[in-house]
C-alpha cells in the first residue's frame, strides 16, 4: 500500500531504554533500583515513551518485567528483539504500542547492524502481518541504506529505525558528513511515508544536529547514555536536557 509522504515537521518523541537500569539492580539482586518505578518517574519528568530489548538470557530486562511494564506504562511502550517465536509470543500477548524488530544474534552484546530486508522480505512480511493482527505498530531497525528501507515498507513495516552507531562515531570527528551519509535513507522513508525512529549512542552532543537535520524524524529512544548522564545530572534533568535537543530549530 502506498504511503502519502507527510509534509510537515513532527514534533520528535523522547523514548528512555531502560536496560541498564534492569542491568543495575540484576547485578545485586533484589528489587533497587526498581524498574517500574524508574518507568514511571521517566514519564513523571516528560519521557514519551519506555523502550526495553528483552534478551533470552534476562540479563537485563527480563520476561516478567515486560508484563509488569505493561501494566504501568502510560505513554508509548516500545520493545525491542529479535522476532524469535519466544519472543514474539511475549510481543503478541503484551500488545504494546510498537515493536522494534532487531536482528541481534543470541550471544549479542548490544545492536550493531541492522536487517537486509531485501533477503529477509518474506520472513519479515510474515512477522510484521502478525504484528499488525495484534494491532502493534512495527519498526524494522535497518542501517542507513535507502534500499533497505525501500524493502521495510514492501515488508508492510510502519516505521523503520536508523542505526545510529556509525553516526556518533563519524559525529566525533565530522559532524558534517555523519548527517550526509544518513541523509538518502532518512529522506527515502520521508519520500515512502514510513515513520522514522533512530537510536543507539545518541548522545546529549550528537542528538540535536539529527533531529534537526531531519525534522520528520518520529523518535529517539535512548538508553546508555541517557542513564549515564543522569548519575550526574539526576534523571529529572537529564529528560530535561534531551528533550529540549528534540525540539524543532
Amino acid at each position: 500500500m502506498w504511503h502519502k509522504p507527510r509534509e510537515k515537521a513532527v514534533l520528535t518523541r523522547l523514548s528512555v531504554n531502560i536496560n541498564k537500569v534492569a542491568t543495575l539492580r540484576n547485578a545485586r539482586g533484589g528489587n533497587v533500583p526498581d524498574v517500574l518505578r524508574f518507568a514511571r518517574d521517566c514519564e513523571r519528568f516528560g519521557a514519551q515513551g519506555i523502550t526495553v530489548h528483552p534478551r533470552p538470557d534476562e540479563r537485563h530486562i527480563r520476561r516478567s518485567d515486560v508484563y509488569d511494564l505493561s501494566r504501568v506504562v502510560t505513554t508509548e511502550f516500545n520493545i525491542e528483539g529479535n522476532p524469535r517465536e519466544p519472543f514474539m509470543e511475549l510481543v503478541c500477548d503484551v500488545c504494546p504500542t510498537q515493536v522494534t524488530l532487531v536482528p541481534d544474534a543470541l550471544d549479542q552484546l548490544t545492536s550493531n547492524h541492522g536487517w537486509d530486508t531485501r533477503a529477509c522480505l518474506d520472513d519479515l512480511t510474515h512477522i510484521i502481518r502478525r504484528l499488525h493482527e495484534h494491532h502493534i505498530r512495527a519498526s524494522v531497525f535497518v542501517d542507513p541504506d535507502p534500499l533497505m528501507v525501500e524493502y521495510a515498507r514492501c515488508a508492510g513495516a510502519d516505521r523503520v529505525e536508523l542505526y545510529t552507531g556509525p553516526y556518533a562515531e563519524m559525529f566525533r570527528l565530522n559532524p558534517d558528513k555523519a548527517l550526509e551519509a544518513y541523509r538518502p535513507a532518512a529522506e527515502k522513508a520521508h519520500e515512502l511515508g514510513l515513520g522514522l525512529n533512530a537510536g543507539h549512542d545518541l548522545n546529549l552532543d550528537n542528538t540535536r544536529p539529527f533531529a534537526q537535520a531531519f525534522p520528520w524524524l518520529d523518535e529517539v529512544s535512548i538508553g546508555h547514555a541517557l542513564i549515564a548522564d543522569a548519575l550526574y545530572l539526576g534523571i529529572d534533568e537529564t529528560i530535561r536536557r534531551y528533550r529540549d535537543c528534540l525540539l524543532p530549530a
